[in-house]
């Protein structure tokens, strides 16, 4: 399985995240790759290559990607506060203000209007590692369209948070939608195995043919990110499997199996791979194992679809690069 990369995903580094109004250390952090990377070593990386927007401007609006290009440029002319020393939002264009809101002219403002959380920083390497990864998946999905049976999109910042219009939970655009629509099949199954739900992938593909969208992952009703979403099979063409907290093999294997058998008839798969429901990472409070991850690849591969995976989310840096090895192997085991 071809591994595929890019050095400029490592430019993002947030520093922070502002949680329930204090600074505490970022998790979302270059490292998080660096150890999947030294756990793949020997595996055939290959180096993603530029790609035009065309894919990106189906998935996300003009409006945000002029932002968060300019985002950090805007925030350091304007000389605001150089603690965190990142963009950070202080007000929301929350729904309950009226509908139509207008972009403010503020620097100090904007991000509001874009971030729906305090936890998701713009720093000076933030858009550029977020369009790396964007072309690290889609280099992916060119690779299996090409022939291969699967290739890993080994890539951060994470994406499966962004909608069209908004960023959030330490995610800035898409990922796994771009791959989507860059397979360009009739129907394409995008089953996100993170521990918290996928709202900004759901939210990007409503509505559209040929595309559904399943995912399982600690139930936001008990407390988890991203509280709002995730509960339910919420509209057609969704199929959210929503856990207890604690949840371990036999549970979480079990919601793997319901999404896989409600995929059959796919002609193309997109895994948002995250590995935050393994027991011990501090961001979720799962309990998978190592062994739940290779039998998740196991039922994965069995669907005998071209396959995209792209890296989510998993926090644990001992454990990191072995549940996402774990879980490749076990796709190529079933494949």
């Amino acid at each position: 399985m071809p591994v595929v990369w890019s050095d400029r995903c490592l430019l993002h580094e947030p520093e922070a995240e502002i949680w329930v109004g204090t600074a505490t250390p970022a998790s979302e952090t270059p490292e998080r790759i660096d150890r999947i990377r030294a756990a793949l070593e020997g595996a055939d990386f290959v180096q993603a290559g530029p790609h035009d927007d065309t894919v990106l401007r189906e998935v996300h609006d003009e409006a945000l990607l002029g932002y968060l290009a300019s985002a950090w440029d805007e925030w350091a002319a304007a000389g605001l506060p150089e603690e965190p020393g990142r963009v950070v939002p202080y007000i929301f264009a929350h729904r309950g203000l009226g509908t139509d809101l207008q972009e403010p002219v503020a620097v100090w403002a904007r991000p509001g209007f874009y971030a729906y959380d305090t936890m998701t920083l713009i720093g000076p390497g933030t858009w550029e590692a977020a369009r790396a990864a964007v072309d690290v998946a889609l280099t992916a999905a060119e690779l299996v369209r090409a022939g291969a049976q699967a290739a890993y999109a080994c890539t951060r910042p994470p994406g499966h948070h962004a909608c069209r219009g908004v960023y959030g939970g330490s995610c800035y655009l898409n990922n796994a939608a771009c791959a989507a629509l860059a397979l360009a099949a009739d129907r394409v199954a995008v089953l996100d195995l993170d521990a918290h739900h996928g709202n900004g992938t759901q939210e990007v593909l409503a509505g559209r043919d040929g595309f559904g969208v399943g995912s399982v992952h600690v139930d936001p009703r008990a407390g988890w990110f991203p509280h709002f979403l995730g509960s339910a099979e919420e509209a057609p063409g969704f199929k959210n499997v929503a856990l207890a907290p604690g949840s371990g093999d036999r549970d979480w294997l079990a919601g793997v199996s319901a999404l896989v058998e409600w995929a059959r008839g796919a002609e193309a798969l997109v895994v948002p791979l995250g590995v935050d429901a393994a027991a011990g990472d501090p961001e979720s409070p799962l309990q998978v194992t190592p062994e739940g991850f290779r039998e998740a690849g196991r039922l994965l591969g069995s669907l005998g679809l071209p396959t995209v995976f792209v890296q989510e989310g998993g926090y644990d840096l001992d454990a990191i690069g072995e549940l996402v090895r774990e879980t490749l192997l076990g796709f190529e085991e079933a494949a």
